[in-house]
């Protein structure tokens, strides 16, 4: 009787274990270079896999990292992806990375969330202020003024923000846990929605007048990613 009870217990925490981790699922192969055409694939952990015979070093490369991007946007900032849309190589390896440049005097990368990847960000120059909210009850606003050298996390899910407060331009490069992390820009994803979110739900929610929700959802809302 005491095997039974350990055999369920065993169950369930295998069960419960496999709903705790949120990252990508780990491969059962060497890679799995993505690939549309499917003429010369394989099918591998539920998609189509370039055939590894066929698998080329430019199917694992990525140049531009160093390359610094025009930040003359009304956000002041602009994110430089290399993740496995770039890099065909990184699908089912869960890793990706980007660059963010920010425009001095006030440049960020405004409100928003990574819902499949936890994000690990380093300065490479320039001085930023980056925080993140906790969830509720707390919604604790964690904040750290970061220099060059200077690392950060931000756990996945979580609502997350830099902001350049530096007098110069300021440069980061962020990895994550997911070959592709996805982001929600909250301000678009609210007031820039197709279609839009309805004004009233808005105006209940934010506690404002519906002519303030009318007014943000007829703006432009950037998009730096």
């Amino acid at each position: 009787m005491k095997g039974v009870h350990f055999l369920v217990a065993f169950v369930f925490l295998a069960l419960a274990a496999s709903f705790a981790f949120a990252s990508d699922p780990s491969p059962l192969q060497d890679f799995c270079v993505a690939i549309n055409d499917t003429k010369d694939a394989v099918f591998l952990n539920g998609k189509f896999c370039k055939d590894p015979k066929l698998a080329e070093a430019k199917d694992f490369f990525f140049s531009g990292l160093d390359i610094a991007r025009n930040t003359s946007n009304p956000i002041g900032s602009v994110i430089t992806p290399a993740n496995v849309a770039q890099i065909p190589g990184l699908n089912t390896l869960g890793i990706s990375m980007a660059r963010v440049d920010y425009a001095p005097n006030g440049g960020v990368n405004p409100p928003h969330t990574h819902p499949r990847a936890t994000e690990i960000l380093i300065v490479l120059e320039g001085t930023l202020y980056a925080g993140f909210v906790t969830s509720n009850p707390d919604n604790r606003l964690i904040t750290k003024i970061l220099n060059p050298g200077d690392v950060f996390v931000f756990p996945v899910g979580l609502i997350a923000f830099q902001l350049n407060v530096g007098k110069t331009k300021a440069v980061a490069i962020a990895a994550f846990s997911s070959q592709n992390p996805g982001v929600i820009p909250i301000a678009n994803a609210v007031f820039g929605s197709t279609p839009p979110i309805r004004s009233d739900v808005l105006a209940k929610a934010f506690q404002v007048d519906k002519n303030i929700v009318d007014h943000l959802q007829k703006q432009f809302w950037n998009n730096n990613y």
